[in-house]
């Protein structure tokens, strides 16, 4: 049906609706405002006296009512009395005019219709109320207990497993639940039975309700989608009412998926939260673990649930029979970065220098999310800069802000501070590059962005798993290289805040090395620290009860660690301070070097930059001061003066 036409309108059923209702209205109006020309009703003997007055002019004398009129020319009506014999005579005598009155047909029938008018009017309301609750799925007042499931269409946006990359494994099992609701004989021939329920688990963004949607596309069945916190209500026993509505309605187009995502909404566990055991929450748990797997079995209907919190969901949800398999669905590798890149830059008008591979080697830790955002900026970023292709600068110019947050040009800073900027991210390259452990540098600037003054970008060569502890003493001496330039170029007493998330980031990696990873020589291979309640390292961590001795020698061989980090920079930064001041001076010019421009400044003394620089847009305003034009040869500059 067409939603333009009237009947499935609801905007016109409504319009409708009203408008018959007060037409009933006008009609009810109308029959007792009919009424009102015969005037006021008098006793029959003030109507004789009135008479006798001469006062009446004329009446209409009827079987049951006399309607007459005064000679003043109002109105009145009255009741006779039955038996009176001597009116007319009366009537006669005082010179009034008087005549018969035909008898009223259907009378009785409007005088009821008049009275159970609005009673049936205040019934007909209360009916349709109540036929539009319950076709509208449960929105109403009365609908609590109908489930709030959606049947997903191909209208909706058709989503396949060709669209969703990065992810295979995940992909090949549920591509499995596919071929069994295309051809079951296949499986249970051989004594496989159809999986009662498939658990997606997985960070934030990684694909999780996009492989939902492409199971949809693919399977050829109905599919339903609903939200953890679609069942639950303030009133107990509507998340029930509604599990088990859901599941008549999947039983109705059996063979069927159900998608629940963010399950964890509903399916934590039991005997956790406040107040009586027997909550809302708790009801429909039961009433979902019920329905799963009960006396009664639901065959056809595959559940799909998505979290990002497995741990605390019960362990009845998990137990096999109900969620048979759990899916996780991992951020994605490089291989699978570059295959999710190449499927969101399909939309998009791409110049030849772009690169996937040399982007998803640059985005390490992205989710599937988090890349289509990337591209998306590039777009837009292509668009404000009124160009037709999306070009390589634009995907670094839009990783940068992603990564690091948006360029804040327009912050006054002073020479100084500048020029300790500069030396401050001069110290972590230099370092960086004087460490075998270290990952190589990919870009450094002294732009502002986010909360961050300046920046030195390092990539890994692959994606790392684990860390060993070479390449974590190495990152720990990156992160005091921007302290230790500060303190050899300005002094002690000039040293700035700009190294508090180096400090903070240095603490952190010791005591995880010390407290969790083993790395102490005098405590041994022992955990000290236990991670709180999270998932994929989200949450916090907590210090196990020890004695006074442990405690203190926790925090101080955390103390050792950074100390010999620091050392490790100075020793660095103090054997190539030559190397510093020219760095530092080529940051000054330039504002933002790629990792092969500081290899070629370091090895060869220059910077050959045959256009523009790297950067692009107005550089950084500074507060009594100009910056050197780029686009120029840089031969390195001398030391300031104090250095």
């Amino acid at each position: 049906m067409n939603d333009d036409q009237p009947n499935g309108n609801p905007w016109v059923k409504s319009l409708l609706v009203w408008g018959g209702i007060f037409l009933a209205l006008l009609m009810v109006v109308s029959m007792f405002s009919s009424r009102g020309d015969a005037g006021p009703i008098i006793p029959y003997s003030d109507f004789r006296a009135k008479v006798a007055e001469g006062s009446v002019d004329a009446v209409e004398i009827g079987e049951n009512r006399i309607d007459g009129k005064m000679k003043n020319g109002d109105s009145f009506s009255t009741v006779p009395v039955p038996g009176d014999t001597t009116l007319t005579q009366l009537l006669q005598a005082h010179d009034v005019k008087y005549a018969g009155k035909a008898a009223e047909e259907g009378n009785l029938l409007i005088y009821i219709l008049a009275q159970t008018l609005p009673f049936l009017l205040i019934v007909g309301i209360a009916f349709f109320a109540l036929r539009q609750v319950q076709k509208g799925g449960g929105s109403g007042a009365m609908g609590f207990g109908k489930s709030k499931a959606k049947l997903l269409t191909e209208r909706s946006g058709r989503v396949t497993f060709a669209d969703v990359a990065g992810i295979d494994e995940a992909r090949e099992e549920l591509e499995e639940i596919v071929e069994f609701l295309r051809d079951p004989q296949r499986f249970s021939k051989l004594g496989g039975q159809i999986p009662k329920g498939a658990l997606l688990v997985g960070s934030p963004g990684t694909g999780k309700t996009l492989l939902a949607r492409a199971i949809a596309g693919e399977a050829g069945v109905p599919f339903f989608t609903i939200s953890g916190s679609d069942f639950v209500e303030m009133f107990v026993g509507v998340g029930a009412s509604r599990v088990r509505d859901m599941f008549e309605q999947a039983k109705k187009n059996a063979p069927c998926i159900v998608f629940i995502d963010e399950i964890d909404a509903v399916g934590r566990h039991r005997g956790h939260g406040l107040g009586n055991s027997n909550d809302e929450r708790e009801q429909t748990l039961n009433q979902l673990l019920v329905e799963m797997d009960g006396f009664e079995a639901n065959e056809g209907i595959i559940i799909i649930a998505a979290t990002n919190r497995p741990d605390v969901l019960d362990p009845a949800l998990l137990r096999p029979g109900r969620f048979d398999r759990q899916v996780v669905v991992p951020v994605p590798d490089i291989e699978g970065r570059e295959k999710i890149l190449e499927v969101h830059m399909k939309k998009v008008p791409l110049a030849p220098d772009v690169n996937p591979r040399v982007i998803a080697r640059g985005t390490p830790g992205f989710s599937g999310a988090d890349l289509a955002n990337l591209v998306n900026e590039a777009a837009l970023l292509a668009a404000r800069r009124n160009k037709r292709l999306v070009a390589m600068q634009e995907f670094e110019d839009a990783k940068d802000k992603v990564m690091m947050g948006a360029e804040r040009r327009s912050m006054v800073m002073t020479e100084d501070e500048k020029k300790m900027t500069a030396y401050h991210e001069a110290g972590h390259a230099l370092v960086s590059l004087n460490e075998p452990a270290s990952d190589p540098i990919h870009k450094a600037t002294i732009i502002p962005r986010g909360r961050a003054l300046g920046m030195v970008m390092r990539l890994p060569e692959r994606d790392s798993y684990s860390y060993h502890r070479d390449k974590m003493l190495a990152n720990l001496s990156v992160a005091m290289g921007g302290r230790v330039a500060e303190e050899l170029i300005f002094g002690h007493d000039k040293v700035s805040s700009g190294a508090s998330s180096d400090i903070q980031y240095a603490t952190g990696l010791a005591r995880n090395m010390v407290t969790r990873w083993g790395m102490s020589d005098k405590l041994g291979p022992l955990q000290y620290e236990e991670q709180q309640e999270g998932y994929l390292g989200m949450g916090g961590s907590q210090r196990l009860m020890g004695s006074d001795e442990t405690n203190k020698l926790i925090d101080s061989e955390i103390r050792v660690l950074v100390d010999d980090a620091h050392k490790r920079a100075t020793q660095i930064l103090n054997s190539e301070i030559d190397k510093l001041h020219l760095l530092a001076n080529a940051m000054l010019e330039y504002e933002t070097l790629s990792g092969d421009e500081i290899k070629d400044l370091l090895e060869h003394g220059e910077i050959d930059r045959p256009s523009e620089p790297v950067t692009t847009g107005k550089p950084v305003r500074t507060a009594g001061s100009s910056i050197p034009k780029a686009g120029k040869r840089f031969s390195g500059g001398t030391a300031p003066q104090g250095a």
